[in-house]
Protein backbone atom coordinates (compact mmCIF):
# COMPACT_ATOMS: atom_id res chain seq x y z
CA UNK A 1 0.00 0.00 0.00
CA UNK A 2 2.89 2.12 0.86
CA UNK A 3 4.52 1.61 -2.77
CA UNK A 4 1.26 2.44 -4.51
CA UNK A 5 1.20 5.43 -2.59
CA UNK A 6 4.45 7.12 -3.02
CA UNK A 7 4.08 6.00 -6.55
CA UNK A 8 1.00 7.91 -7.16
CA UNK A 9 2.87 11.04 -5.17
CA UNK A 10 6.14 10.49 -7.40
CA UNK A 11 4.02 10.50 -10.79
CA UNK A 12 2.14 13.32 -10.09
CA UNK A 13 4.86 15.38 -8.34
CA UNK A 14 6.80 15.06 -11.67
CA UNK A 15 3.29 15.89 -13.92
CA UNK A 16 2.76 19.24 -11.66
CA UNK A 17 6.81 19.94 -11.87
CA UNK A 18 6.41 19.63 -15.78
CA UNK A 19 3.63 21.75 -15.89
CA UNK A 20 5.06 24.82 -14.68
CA UNK A 21 8.61 24.26 -15.85
CA UNK A 22 6.80 24.22 -19.44
CA UNK A 23 4.06 27.30 -18.76
CA UNK A 24 4.54 30.37 -20.51
CA UNK A 25 4.61 33.62 -18.71
CA UNK A 26 5.27 35.87 -21.59
CA UNK A 27 3.00 35.90 -24.56
CA UNK A 28 4.98 34.77 -27.65
CA UNK A 29 7.06 36.94 -29.88
CA UNK A 30 5.43 38.07 -33.27
CA UNK A 31 6.44 35.76 -35.96
CA UNK A 32 6.50 38.91 -38.23
CA UNK A 33 5.31 39.06 -41.86
CA UNK A 34 2.50 37.20 -43.67
CA UNK A 35 3.81 33.14 -44.46
CA UNK A 36 2.62 33.38 -48.26
CA UNK A 37 4.33 36.77 -48.50
CA UNK A 38 7.95 34.53 -49.17
CA UNK A 39 9.84 36.41 -46.92
CA UNK A 40 9.57 34.35 -44.07
CA UNK A 41 9.62 30.55 -43.95
CA UNK A 42 6.57 28.57 -42.66
CA UNK A 43 5.55 28.57 -39.45
CA UNK A 44 6.41 25.16 -38.13
CA UNK A 45 9.07 24.01 -41.20
CA UNK A 46 6.42 22.01 -43.04
CA UNK A 47 7.20 18.94 -41.07
CA UNK A 48 4.44 16.67 -41.13
CA UNK A 49 2.74 15.81 -38.35
CA UNK A 50 0.62 12.73 -39.99
CA UNK A 51 3.75 9.59 -40.33
CA UNK A 52 4.29 10.48 -36.66
CA UNK A 53 1.04 10.47 -34.77
CA UNK A 54 0.28 7.19 -36.96
CA UNK A 55 3.24 5.61 -35.18
CA UNK A 56 2.39 7.02 -32.07
CA UNK A 57 -1.41 5.33 -31.92
CA UNK A 58 0.03 2.15 -33.48
CA UNK A 59 2.75 1.41 -30.82
CA UNK A 60 -0.38 2.47 -27.83
CA UNK A 61 -2.50 -0.02 -29.65
CA UNK A 62 0.25 -2.69 -29.57
CA UNK A 63 1.12 -1.96 -26.06
CA UNK A 64 -2.41 -2.34 -24.95
CA UNK A 65 -3.12 -5.01 -26.80
CA UNK A 66 -0.21 -7.07 -25.32
CA UNK A 67 -1.09 -6.26 -21.82
CA UNK A 68 -4.87 -7.32 -22.30
CA UNK A 69 -3.11 -10.63 -23.43
CA UNK A 70 -0.72 -10.82 -20.63
CA UNK A 71 -3.51 -10.30 -18.36
CA UNK A 72 -5.95 -12.58 -19.84
CA UNK A 73 -2.94 -15.15 -19.58
CA UNK A 74 -3.08 -14.89 -15.94
CA UNK A 75 -6.43 -15.16 -14.98
CA UNK A 76 -7.37 -17.99 -17.58
CA UNK A 77 -7.52 -20.46 -14.98
CA UNK A 78 -10.30 -18.29 -12.91
CA UNK A 79 -12.04 -17.44 -16.39
CA UNK A 80 -12.21 -21.50 -16.69
CA UNK A 81 -14.00 -22.25 -13.66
Amino acid sequence: MKKNILTMALTSFFFVLSMMLTAQTDPPPDPGDDPESGSDPPLGGSAPIGGGALILIGLGAAYGSKKVYKLFKDNQEELED
